[in-house]
């Protein structure tokens, strides 16, 4: 069939950036064609009766007895037409946004971690409510965490509607950036939307400023679930920004090779935005795929694996082709504490993926396969993820940059250390300053207390959580969202 590609994304050169390929424009090209082709022949399975009547209404080819929907191409097409390529991520901190798919990057935290290294005794113990107020008011101090997504699954917590309300009006008094979380119940809808708007003010101010974002996450292979996307199609008319986040394990939920996952993700992603954009044109879409590999010593999810920083570097890239903006993995580690490997692995898992150049990168202060939870941690990933975007912004060659006059000016034999122009620009960013480790010489090290990099972090932990409170909210807020809770605590039903 006569294939029609997206028109590759032609981004303005940024002079001090760099820029890596791995995939050569045939072979995303590729990936494409070979996508549009699994959508049309194999599809998907959506569990979801509602997502099947939508896609049945554009144009899709939809067996209700078996729940397979297959894509035509123009249905792909149009969807990918639909998606805006910019926007904006608000949140409830004045004059903060984050803009998508302009060249930015931060960080968001994630995972849900069951467990945490409890920071006074260093022993791996369940998450508690505690750790997650916590982690989301740390979070709202570090600079480089603009997004929030729940980084732990605290064991005394309730499944009531209540607790979930408690839970997500904490998260927003916590956090003042942009919060994003995943759905479990089409329960949860209409409170979230209470909430958003006794914060955030009336449904055009939501709309309008995107201070909220969800998730919704495929099973890999090709499956749409049923009642937490459901939960999503109910949001339509609210313009919130999706997340799609499909989880493939090469060589268990994925075939076996790096290019077939990527292409099965692709896959999932796209069949996922034609849900999205036929239940609401023009909705905020970010391609999210986590494409990571099977220990095939176990079959269990090698989240060390150097392999996944390829994948993760190459989805970006895939969306770069689609002009999407994209969420991209990295702080990948197998071990279970802070240590040599997992710093190591760290440390590898993010440059490829920082050098991509996503919009957000998620993973940071987990461990266990992203089921344990290090505070300490979060400080060094912070480190990690400065380092790799300083390496990212490789060479400033813009004409003023040169210096040659400066050259002359010093001569031969000269001193360029009191020269203005190298304050001025180790201002400008042209050094990476570390805010952590050791950067001095032997005797003023030899004289220090010599604290561990985990120690100089857990200090550090221990100085935001004892010193920085968020914004509050206003009293009438409190109020209101006050009584949210209370007509929630009527509904005994869990979610």
């Amino acid at each position: 069939m006569l294939l029609v590609h997206p028109k590759p994304v032609q981004t303005k050169r940024l002079t001090m950036q760099l820029n890596i390929q791995l995939l050569s424009d045939t072979e995303k090209a590729k990936i494409h064609e070979r996508s549009l082709d699994i959508l049309a022949d194999t599809g998907m399975q959506i569990h979801t009766t509602k997502g099947r009547k939508i896609l049945e209404s554009v144009g899709a080819e939809v067996d209700h007895h078996t729940h397979i929907v297959k894509f035509p191409q123009a249905l792909i097409e149009q969807s990918l037409k639909s998606a805006p390529k910019q926007f904006k991520l608000g949140g409830r901190r004045p004059g903060w946004n984050f803009q998508m798919n302009q060249g930015n990057c931060t960080m968001c935290l994630d995972g849900e971690g069951v467990s945490t290294i409890d920071r006074n005794t260093g022993k791996i113990r369940p998450s508690s409510t505690q750790d997650l107020l916590d982690v989301t008011r740390m979070g709202d101090a570090i600079d480089e965490l603009g997004i929030y997504w729940c980084s732990v699954t605290p064991h005394d917590r309730g499944e009531t509607l209540a607790d979930y309300l408690y839970y997500q009006i904490n998260v927003f008094r916590n956090f003042t950036k942009h919060v994003q979380d995943p759905f479990k119940s089409t329960l949860q809808t209409p409170w979230i939307l209470e909430i958003l708007q006794v914060i955030f003010g009336d449904k055009e101010t939501i709309r309008r400023e995107h201070p909220y974002s969800t998730l919704l996450c495929p099973q890999s292979p090709l499956i749409i679930q049923e009642e937490y996307t459901d939960a999503i199609l109910d949001l339509k008319g609210w313009n919130i920004p999706v997340a799609v986040m499909p989880m493939a394990l090469m060589g268990a939920t994925a075939p076996a090779s790096m290019v077939s996952t990527l292409t099965l993700v692709n896959c999932e992603v796209l069949g996922s935005l034609c849900l999205l954009q036929a239940n609401e044109p023009g909705v905020p879409f970010i391609y999210a795929p986590v494409a990571s590999l099977m220990d095939p010593r176990s079959a269990r999810y090698f989240c060390g694996g150097i392999e996944n920083s390829v994948m993760h570097a190459a989805a970006t890239e895939m969306s770069r082709y689609y002009q999407l903006p994209v969420i991209s993995s990295a702080f990948g580690t197998d071990t279970f504490e802070p240590s040599i490997q997992g710093g190591l692995e760290r440390a590898m898992s993010m440059v490829l993926p920082s050098a991509a150049n996503p919009d957000i990168i998620i993973g940071p202060g987990l461990f266990g396969g992203n089921m344990i939870l290090s505070f300490d941690q979060i400080i060094l990933d912070a480190e990690i993820f400065r380092m790799s975007r300083q390496l990212a912004r490789g060479i400033n060659t813009t004409e003023d940059n040169w210096l040659e006059q400066v050259i002359s000016e010093v001569g031969s034999g000269g001193n360029y250390l009191t020269h203005p122009s190298t304050a001025k620009n180790v201002r400008s960013g042209e050094w990476h300053i570390p805010k952590i480790g050791v950067h001095c010489d032997y005797e003023v090290w030899k004289a220090s207390k010599k604290r561990s990099l985990i120690e100089e972090a857990r200090s550090k932990v221990d100085e935001i959580l004892e010193k920085h409170q968020p914004i509050p909210f206003e009293d009438y807020m409190e109020k209101e969202l006050a009584n949210i809770v209370k007509s929630g605590m009527e509904i005994e039903e869990t979610i």
